[in-house]
């Protein structure tokens, strides 16, 4: 969890909102910081995907190459996660939900769709102390958007969805929450005229 949020920082609200983007998009720091101002949990893809890679004693990229030549591992992380959607999209509490597929899997479940972005090499800066190295992001990227195509038809760089598309590289960390949190305060369902649909995806 986020420690510099002071208690100016509160949001009251009960929207289950997703959060995706690329590596280095900036998605971790932003979901730490909603989670802390809305007072609640939420949930990445990233970390369902690392826990499977170390109970099978795997680092990262060998779980994707994995991934490459059986639809079981992507199925299982997908289904999980469109469970996680299943559930708190019914729950009128406030949620958080991260992954590059989040906004798809939770469809018209989710009350706000996120999608965040930065130019490569600021994300590739961003990424330079985790394990995961520059040609591993790329093969994981070129990856994953071939095999989203391939299992659900998906094109991930159809960005009609989202209703918030943000290049986190124009503003800080801070702005980037500001901006944010002035979409969630600024939300009147009654004034809600409907969001882009979804097709449903089935893991």
């Amino acid at each position: 969890m986020a420690t510099d949020t002071s208690t100016s920082d509160e949001i009251e609200t009960t929207l289950f909102i997703t959060v995706s983007g690329p590596p280095g998009c900036g998605a971790t720091t932003l979901c730490k910081r909603l989670a802390d101002a809305m007072g609640c949990p939420y949930v990445s893809g990233g970390d369902i995907f690392r826990e499977l890679a170390d109970d099978r004693e795997l680092n990262l990229n060998q779980l994707t190459a994995q991934a490459d030549t059986s639809a079981d591992i992507d199925r299982a992380i997908d289904q999980r996660l469109q469970q996680i959607a299943e559930k708190w999209g019914m729950a009128n509490k406030p949620f958080i939900l991260e992954s590059r597929l989040a906004g798809w899997l939770a469809g018209e479940r989710a009350d706000l769709r996120i999608w965040l972005d930065a130019p490569e090499d600021i994300r590739l800066e961003r990424i330079a102390d985790r394990v995961e190295t520059e040609a591993e992001m790329r093969v994981r990227e070129v990856s994953e958007a071939g095999r989203y195509q391939s299992y659900y038809e998906i094109d991930i760089d159809d960005r009609e969805l989202y209703d918030l598309n943000i290049n986190t590289a124009r503003w800080s960390k801070r702005g980037v929450f500001e901006l944010v949190r002035t979409a969630i305060e600024a939300y009147d369902p009654d004034a809600d005229e409907g969001a882009f649909s979804t097709p449903d995806v089935d893991p």
